[in-house]
């Protein structure tokens, strides 16, 4: 399924450097409360617009509180958060959309659309300024939003915990130390939770049999949480079902059979409110095969296909890792890759920028491009540059011929994206 550094502000027309937080400057910036802003990303494949939906604060913060100014990967958008005294930027994030990856569809260049959006960020002590910026598939900026969060407004919604119950389905430590990862039912009534919370349980053992989560269990959390649903299942449109469930979720995005997905991003927040969680999967109750995961966002996949296991992985490389699809198609060259462009993935590469990419992890002598593998003992651990990926057959590479980011079968995460996705948990758990 497709998911799809500025250290200054503007001001009087001209740029002005500004000193960044540092990790011990956390308390000094922030409350232990987490900031929810609900957006609305709305417009066309020619222009869009961001508006401000509504701001909720919850207690407890499970975020990182280090590397605050530093972004973990650039992602199709970002949030910087600057103090509004000084200038300072205190905390950044980034993220890809549901709205955007809309944007490249044929239905975007006929008519306009909006899509909700949810960011968590630290609640901040004092006033502070909030840019967010959405971008192209040439990382040009195409819709931007400043705004001001005042802590003491009294309209910023205060949200009760969630009254979902909750299985702890791994432990690596507090939350201050590892990473939040909070599993969803979806479509399973009161009576089928149990089945659920074995589903959950599932999910998490094959993401943590994987490398290098495997070796890095210890940094992460992960919970699961009961929501029950009035109907068993999920929605299909193209046969007329339509279920009524936790969050909404339905096949046949964008037309496309597979693509499982929810546009309802604000009621399932709403779902984790009080709840310590930086990344969400949501678990469809249903045996039929499909899902989706967007950077930062969420993932959502069939729990109930006889491939739950190595999906839910895939997904999660995209939702949490950034990761992009490695698979192609030979009759098939998207826009998503333009040759002029280095993607931000870090598992593709169009050439522009290669040396930005795994170039220090190929084998002396390789070649550019690169043959592809035959010899099953290399399949997925030879380094190259394989001409296919992210659905184009040319001009788009892949750093091994077979990953679990492009089969089902692949056993494991190629080299480049376990160092990819070993980087990030580092970024989110080390000073």
């Amino acid at each position: 399924m497709r998911r799809f550094h500025i250290h200054a502000i503007l001001g009087f027309g001209l740029m002005m450097l500004v000193p960044a937080a540092r990790a011990q400057d956390f308390d000094t910036y922030f409350d232990d409360r987490t900031l929810r802003i609900d957006y609305s990303f709305a417009g066309n494949a020619r222009s869009q617009s961001i508006y401000v939906s509504e701001l909720l604060q919850s207690p407890g913060w499970a975020g990182r509180r280090h590397h605050l100014d530093e972004l973990p990967l650039d992602g199709n958008g970002d949030i910087t958060m600057r103090d509004k005294q000084t200038g300072t930027v205190i905390y950044r994030t980034s993220f890809s959309t549901l709205f955007q990856e809309w944007q490249g569809q044929e239905e975007a260049t006929r008519t306009d659309r909006a899509f909700e959006n949810t960011f968590l960020l630290p609640f901040p002590k004092t006033p502070a300024e909030v840019t967010i910026e959405l971008r192209d598939y040439h990382h040009r900026t195409t819709a931007a939003l400043t705004h001001t969060v005042d802590p003491t407004d009294i309209l910023i919604r205060h949200l009760p915990k969630s009254e979902a119950p909750v299985h702890e389905l791994h432990h690596g430590g507090t939350s201050r130390e590892c990473i939040d990862v909070a599993i969803v039912a979806e479509g399973y009534t009161a009576d089928e939770m149990e089945t659920f919370y074995r589903d959950a349980q599932t999910a998490c053992r094959a993401i943590l049999a994987h490398a290098p989560f495997d070796r890095l269990a210890g940094r992460f959390n992960f919970i699961a949480v009961g929501a029950p649903s009035e109907d068993s299942g999920v929605s299909v449109p193209r046969e007329g079902m339509w279920r009524r469930t936790a969050v909404g979720s339905n096949f046949d995005t964008f037309y496309s059979d597979r693509y499982l997905t929810t546009g309802y991003v604000r009621r399932l927040n709403d779902l984790l409110s009080g709840l310590p969680y930086e990344h969400i999967i949501v678990l469809a109750n249903t045996q039929t095969y499909g899902g989706g995961g967007i950077y930062n966002f969420y993932t959502l996949t069939a729990a109930h296909h006889a491939q739950f296991a190595p999906v839910v992985v895939h997904e999660f490389g995209h939702s949490f890792g950034g990761l992009a699809d490695e698979y192609f198609y030979d009759d098939q060259y998207t826009p998503m890759y333009p040759s002029d462009t280095e993607p931000w993935e870090p598992n593709l590469t169009t050439l522009k920028d290669f040396s930005s990419k795994w170039a220090d992890m190929l084998p002396e002598g390789t070649p550019v491009p690169t043959p592809p593998v035959t010899d099953p003992a290399r399949v997925y651990t030879q380094v190259g540059v394989y001409e296919g990926g992210g659905y184009s057959s040319k001009g788009v590479y892949r750093p091994a011929t077979e990953c679990r980011m492009k089969i089902n079968e692949a056993p494991a995460f190629c080299p480049v994206c376990q160092r990819a996705l070993e980087r990030l948990i580092r970024f989110y758990t080390e000073e």
